[in-house]
Order: C-alpha cells, then sequence, then structure tokens
C-alpha cells in the first residue's frame, strides 16, 4: 500500500481519491487544507485521515510515502519542491507549474532526492491514448493534427457579472490555455515531439488571463492546429490526419472513441472499453513507477513535461499572457 498525503480539499482532490481506492493500492493518511475546519470536513468522508493546516509539518511526517497536489497552480512547483525535500514522491496536477524555470527545479530537486515526480495528466494514460499510440503506424507519413478543447465555464457567468474567481485569476497561473489547452498540446507532444515553430493568438480577458486561442505549429513534414476556450464550446473531434488515412478521437482530453478513416472509405474501430474513472489510470502509473522502483514515467515524462511548459511558454509570450514568477 502507498501512503498519500494530499493537498487541496476541492472536487479534483475527491474525484482523484475515488479513482485510487479502485487500485487498491492507495491509502490516505494526510490532508493539507488552509483552514482546519474545512480540512476536517474533507477528512471525515475518508475514514479520517490526519489534518494538517501546515504543510511542512504534514511531509516532514513518517506516515506518508506520496503527496497529491491539487492546489492552484501558482502553488505546484513551491510545495511540491518542500515535499520533495523531505522525500515525498509527488504526483502534481497539471499544469505542473507556471513556467519552465519552475519546472526545471522542480525536475532537479526530484532527481538530487531520488524521488518520482509525474504531471497528472490523465488522457495521455487513458487505455484508448494507448490505442492511438500504438496504431498510429496504420495511417501512414502524418500530416496534421488537429485538437480542440473547447468548454465554456460556469464561472464565466460570475466574471460577466465583475467577480473574478480563481479560474480567471492571473495570481493563480490560470486561464483558458493552462487549463485547457494543455490537454490538446501534451498529446501532441507525446506522439511527435516538441515542435520547430509555435504561433499563437488568444483573446485576453480584463483580469489578465486568456480566455480562448489558437496555436499554429510546424514539424518537419506535418503541422498541428490547436483550439481552446473557457467562453465558448466546440463539439469539433480530434483528428491525426496521415496519407492513408486519417485517426479521429472524440474527446482529446478523454479519448473514449477511436476510429480509423482509410482512404478507401473503410473504418477501423480501435476503441477499448474504459472500466475504471478516467484518473485511475495516471494514479496506477505513479503507483507503478514507486513499486517498480522507477522514477520516471515512459509517457507523462518530465522531458515531455518540460517541453510542453515550453510551448505553453512561448505561446504566453505572444499573446501578452505573464503570470508573476515568469522570467520574461
Amino acid at each position: 500500500m502507498i501512503r498519500f498525503g494530499v493537498i487541496g480539499t476541492n472536487w479534483i482532490t475527491e474525484r482523484f481519491i475515488q479513482a485510487a481506492v479502485e487500485t487498491e493500492q492507495f491509502v490516505l493518511t494526510a490532508v493539507y487544507s488552509r483552514k482546519e475546519e474545512k480540512g476536517r470536513v474533507f477528512a471525515a468522508n475518508y475514514n479520517d485521515p490526519k489534518v494538517y493546516t501546515d504543510l511542512e509539518q504534514m511531509v516532514s511526517s513518517d506516515e506518508l510515502d506520496a503527496v497529491y497536489i491539487a492546489s492552484p497552480n501558482s502553488f505546484h512547483a513551491e510545495q511540491a519542491i518542500l515535499c520533495m525535500n523531505h522525500g515525498k514522491h509527488v504526483l502534481c496536477e497539471k499544469p505542473m507549474a507556471s513556467n519552465s524555470a519552475e519546472l526545471q527545479k522542480m525536475i532537479d530537486v526530484a532527481r538530487s532526492n531520488n524521488v518520482v515526480l509525474m504531471e497528472a495528466l490523465k488522457s495521455t494514460l487513458m487505455p484508448n491514448f494507448r490505442i492511438m499510440k500504438d496504431n498510429l503506424y496504420k495511417i501512414g507519413r502524418v500530416r496534421r493534427y488537429f485538437a480542440s478543447y473547447c468548454q465554456y465555464s460556469s464561472r464565466y457567468d460570475a466574471f460577466l457579472q465583475g467577480k473574478v474567481l480563481n479560474a480567471f485569476n492571473p495570481t493563480y497561473s490560470n486561464g483558458s490555455l493552462m487549463d485547457l489547452g494543455i490537454y490538446c498540446i501534451y498529446p501532441m507532444v507525446t506522439l511527435f515531439g516538441k515542435p520547430d515553430t509555435v504561433h499563437a493568438v488568444g483573446i485576453m480577458l480584463s483580469s489578465g488571463v486568456d480566455g480562448e486561442g489558437s496555436m499554429v505549429m510546424r514539424y518537419k513534414d506535418m503541422d498541428a492546429i490547436i483550439m481552446h476556450s473557457k467562453i465558448a464550446d466546440s463539439y469539433l473531434p480530434t483528428e491525426i490526419q496521415g496519407e492513408n488515412g486519417t485517426m479521429v478521437i472524440d474527446k482529446i482530453n478523454q479519448p473514449y472513441d477511436v476510429k480509423i478513416h482509410y482512404r478507401d472509405g473503410t473504418v477501423e474501430d480501435l476503441s477499448r472499453p474504459q472500466v475504471h474513472e478516467s484518473m485511475f489510470y495516471e494514479i496506477q502509473e505513479f503507483i507503478g513507477l514507486l513499486q517498480s522502483n522507477q522514477r520516471d514515467s515512459s509517457i507523462n515524462s518530465l522531458a515531455n513535461s518540460l517541453m510542453v511548459a515550453e510551448v505553453m511558454e512561448d505561446a504566453r509570450k505572444q499573446i501578452g499572457l505573464r503570470y508573476e514568477t515568469d522570467l520574461f
């Protein structure tokens, strides 16, 4: 059993714990919350793990092996580094850091302490993404990757009424690219590596974050097009276009349906039934690394995470989206 502490008492942490329990190798032993009452209410739902309001005290404990971080993005680097310097393995929600400089520091600390650091980006570890990767050769030479994740945020209604919640607050390193665009970029980098060039445009909101944006990226023999938005919806599937056929994926953030449409008109359904909740697979990957004494995922690798951070940082420079810890 892997003993976990969690940082954050929000809905995503609840989803994480529900999925982690399915692994039958997870036990929650600690909860960190800035407010003790909120932490105790949260912990009461999970056999009352110990509640901490002092993070250093929690990560100094010998009653946990790993920490799941689901705090606001701008806190990720500082909290992860503290955890790792106390010998704790870290599974950190996406995006893992505000920028590439922070992420490089996190990677350096993980290596110096010989602990696992992994980005909790679920889609690339789901069964149907593995199907995508394993069958990509069937479409021949890839010429274009197109991905869209546009989902109107319920918090945008509050924004329009003059209330800036965390999702649209640059203090927390938020916005459309960091929240949703990463779901399009991470699979792209996992499949094709880092693009040679990035061209980005975006719609900036009055709070100082992006509401939506588009990106065109260039590889040697292909291009990639990405659309993301928190202020409008889209129902377009993802396509990977090859010279022999096109792979069509229903949702790049949660791939459930994968088909190849061949040039001769035939369609091959590659979809695999998914028996677990979507977050299960990232937790399974992380726990598997610990149990096999490995220090880096082959899919959500530190190299991939760093390339993704660099691509997003390049895009942010172009649209004028800057966070407090940015060096540009």
